[in-house]
């Protein structure tokens, strides 16, 4: 059955900031409180989008959050006015305005976790919003994530769609980004690999000791159950604390996977060894190939400075691939070296793609955070909203939009404007209007 890797890339928020939320994300914390460009981050995600569609791959949008959440702020005493409220928390409280202020949801490998219908047991896509525990400024996504999904794949006799885990730390769930898929091709079984920083219940088990490890082993196991995989398709793998400590806050900050291929540094797991013998074990159909990148040539800190592994490994055809890199990796003589030698190698991957993408990378946000990868039969991908689905007039369309609603910059001062609230407001509104989606966000119901 043919099918397709089909990427929804998060459109960039009209109040993307630097508040430097993110503890444990390195470029978060480095370029806390630096001055914001919404416009240009939008349009540098846009032409990335475009530019991959030009190319012949798949790829669609998912939708910004309303912000500043208004109603978090109502929760936390806030009272009044939608003005009142927000001018409230920023005299008060305005670490919180920043909080809640967050353009964050554009990472939407952080959206959902998804399991394509070959791999499931009723036969369709099943979607589990991720209830991102770890941040307060990210849980407070997944409702408006699983409104904007629902809409989207909203044909039940095609997809299923589940609530968030329960808000828990012993159920952190932060989605795709430590979710990989391996198979031979899109539309055939395969196994998903789930990989964990810790175990919630198990309080011997290693964990780092600087900073937190955000996916639980309990949390990949609830979703493995909810989405109906079996276990002999489903590989689990604990993240090496080490790398946690050195900045790698998810699994796609130091692997990447595609079809059968898996694009790693060799610290990335816990016993490697075993966990590679496992996935080739399961791999039905093809051999797991690995690209292994030793520490010698990339160390993790120019990993993790250079997002190296926050890539996109994207199939070209004839079992060659492509790598989406963020300019940072040509910026770093080691991971340029690195790339160099690698598309000379005999390796699947024969190709670099360099997309400036410094408004989201300065909040700790590559090409891989940028994306949510679903496999759709082309009967799947009919059933798609079709008004997401990247061409020539929705990037022209979107653009204006841009132009239209965006700032082209934004300090922490500017997050207390009220007017914000109301420009945002009036971005969304016209998106939904312009995309056909109906009413999603709680100013809208």
């Amino acid at each position: 059955m043919t099918a397709y890797e089909v990427n929804f890339d998060g459109l960039v928020g009209p109040t993307h900031n630097y508040s430097g939320l993110s503890y444990g994300n390195v470029a978060s914390e480095t370029n806390i409180k630096d001055v914001s460009n919404p416009k240009e981050a939008a349009k540098q995600g846009l032409r990335k989008m475009k530019a991959l569609h030009d190319m012949g791959l798949k790829q669609g949008i998912l939708l910004p959050q309303e912000r500043p959440c208004i109603d978090t702020l109502r929760q936390l005493g806030f009272t009044g006015s939608d003005r009142e409220v927000m001018l409230q928390a920023a005299h008060q409280a305005p670490a919180f305005l920043g909080a809640v202020a967050s353009a964050s949801c554009m990472w939407t490998a952080n959206a959902a976790t998804v399991s394509p219908s070959a791999d499931t047991k009723d036969g369709r896509v099943h979607f589990t919003a991720a209830n991102l525990t770890a941040k307060f400024h990210r849980s407070i996504e997944h409702t408006t994530t699983s409104r904007v999904l629902s809409a989207i794949f909203s044909d039940d006799k095609y997809f299923a769609h589940h609530p968030a885990l329960p808000s828990s730390i012993q159920f952190g769930d932060e989605g795709a980004a430590n979710h990989t898929r391996f198979c031979r091709d899109y539309g055939d079984a395969g196994v998903e690999f789930f990989v964990y920083g810790r175990q919630a219940f198990n309080e011997s088990a290693p964990r780092p000791s600087k900073y937190p490890a955000r996916q639980t082993l309990e949390a990949s196991q609830a979703i493995a159950r909810l989405h109906g995989l079996d276990a002999s398709s489903v590989v689990y793998a604990q993240q090496n604390p080490a790398v946690i400590d050195q900045g790698v806050f998810h699994n796609d900050v130091i692997a990447v996977g595609n079809r059968n291929v898996l694009f790693y540094h060799e610290e990335a797991f816990m016993n490697s060894s075993q966990v590679l013998a496992e996935l080739e074990e399961k791999l039905q159909g093809a051999l797991l190939k690995e690209v292994k990148v030793p520490t010698s040539a990339v160390s993790v800190q120019d990993a993790v400075s250079s997002y190296l592994f926050n890539s996109q490994l994207l199939s070209l055809g004839n079992d060659q691939m492509m790598l989406v890199v963020p300019q940072e990796c040509e910026e770093n003589p080691r991971v340029k070296a690195y790339l160099d030698d690698l598309v000379a190698q005999n390796t699947p991957i024969r190709e670099v793609k360099v997309f400036d993408l410094k408004q989201s990378m300065k909040n700790g946000g590559g090409p891989a955070c940028l994306r949510l990868r679903v496999a759709l039969t082309e009967e799947e991908l009919a059933a798609v909203q079709p008004s997401v689905l990247m061409s020539d007039q929705l990037f022209d369309q979107l653009n204006s939009w841009v132009d239209k609603h965006y700032r082209d910059r934004i300090s922490q001062q500017d997050l207390a404007d009220p007017a914000l609230l109301d420009e945002c407001r009036a971005a969304l509104d016209d998106l939904t209007q312009m995309l056909k989606l109906g009413s999603i966000y709680p100013f809208q119901l």
